[in-house]
């Protein structure tokens, strides 16, 4: 007999579960509907700051062809969900449908923190989360002129060199004392600092926006900072961050994390023993996380659990990361903040260009992790040593080549 299973979100995570049960579903059990919110299927949304110069929505897309015309799925982009009646197991969409359930997959992703400053809704205001915020970003954009991002994070980073491709000169404004406070510390960041230097771009640490200011046309002209600097801009983008989404009204409702998040147990279920949440929305034993690896982690498990095949919570969350910005490499693996503050450290630099950190356990001496920024060695091969000593030639592992001239 054939179960309806309903997914809300069709993001990267959301499609990652309905991929995945697909392949794992081979009874054919379930049939599946996915309400998504936007107008087109899944894509790549990590990708978004590559979608400003691709222009190419195709390029980003995560939904193949044969997803699409499985008979087993049915995809409605367009169509958001707007009640969940967990006693009637129905879901209300937004065009007036009522969709029954046996089971309920919540993937809602999150929304964009803006800072509640004076001038946020002003034109030119902008954040990016959407391939139609890229688009309507790119259609603001004046080369030569001023912009500010405000938010220091992987995201404005990633907003910033977006917005300088496209020819415009940024200010970056983050409140912590230096840039990617998250993964990052002060010396590698300070590795990063200088590609920026590099590249031109204005850094403002460790200060805030005071408020956004209008011109004579109502459109963005200044941003003012919380020291006083009084930024030239003609475009602002707000990438300081994401929040869950778990607004989605449910009766009755279910519980929430202390920092939002639906609340759900190590297997990703919630109260309601019908309905999982997975990704940015869920509050994963209380904590949300806001990377696509963890994401993944949550969206493979449901699958699991949804067609009998055994199961693993999914456990720790592989919070690393490595990409290039600004001209520089930077990179974590694995633990980067030591147990419970107790781990021994290693440092290596090579003058401002190449910087490493390595996490030691103080007990045993394997390595828990480390922060990698400029022409270092790879992550994955140092991945790979993580929960073992550390080799005797551990420099040449992290400092393998001359940097770069």
């Amino acid at each position: 007999m054939t179960s309806t299973l309903i997914v809300i979100g069709h993001g990267m995570v959301g499609h990652r579960l309905v991929d995945t049960l697909r392949a794992l579903d081979r009874t054919r059990r379930w049939r599946v509907i996915v309400l998504g919110e936007e107008g087109e299927p899944a894509y790549d949304r990590v990708r978004l700051s590559a979608y400003l110069g691709c222009r190419s929505r195709a390029r980003l897309s995560l939904a193949s062809r044969e997803f699409l015309t499985d008979p087993r799925i049915e995809v409605r982009p367009g169509v958001a969900a707007v009640h969940v009646d967990r006693r009637a197991r129905t879901v209300r969409t937004a065009d007036g449908d009522v969709i029954g359930y046996d089971a309920l997959v919540l993937a809602t992703g999150s929304r964009p923190f803006v800072p509640p400053v004076p001038g946020r809704d002003l034109g030119n205001c902008f954040v990016q989360r959407t391939l139609d915020d890229a688009d309507a970003l790119r259609a603001a954009v004046r080369p030569g002129r001023p912009a500010v991002v405000v938010g220091g994070g992987l995201l404005g980073l990633e907003a910033a060199q977006g917005v300088q491709l496209l020819g415009m000169r940024p200010h970056l404004v983050e409140a912590a004392p230096h840039l990617m406070p998250a993964q990052l510390d002060a010396e590698a960041a300070h590795v990063l600092r200088d590609g920026a230097a590099r590249l031109g771009m204005g850094l403002h640490c460790g200060t805030t926006v005071a408020s956004v200011d209008a011109g004579a046309d109502g459109t963005v002209r200044s941003v003012t900072l919380g020291d006083g600097t009084v930024l030239d801009a003609e475009l602002v983008v707000f990438a300081a961050g994401v929040r869950p989404r778990d607004d989605l009204s449910i009766d009755p409702a279910l519980r929430l994390g202390d920092r939002g998040g639906f609340l759900t147990d190590a297997l990703c279920r919630t109260a309601d023993d019908r309905i999982w949440a997975v990704g940015e929305c869920a509050a994963l034993l209380g904590r949300c996380h806001g990377l696509v690896a963890p994401g993944y982690r949550m969206a493979e498990s449901v699958a699991r659990q949804l067609t009998g095949h055994p199961t693993e919570p999914p456990g720790d969350m592989d919070t690393s990361t490595e990409l290039k910005l600004l001209g520089v490499h930077v990179a974590t693996f694995g633990s980067t903040s030591g147990e419970a503050g107790t781990a021994a450290e290693m440092t290596f630099r090579e003058g401002t260009s190449r910087y490493a950190k390595v996490f030691l356990r103080p007990d045993t001496g394997t390595l828990l992790g480390g922060i990698l920024a400029g022409e270092t060695g790879s992550r994955a091969d140092l991945a790979a040593l993580v929960g073992r000593p550390p080799t005797p030639d551990l420099e040449r592992v992290l400092f393998p080549d001359p940097p770069l001239p």
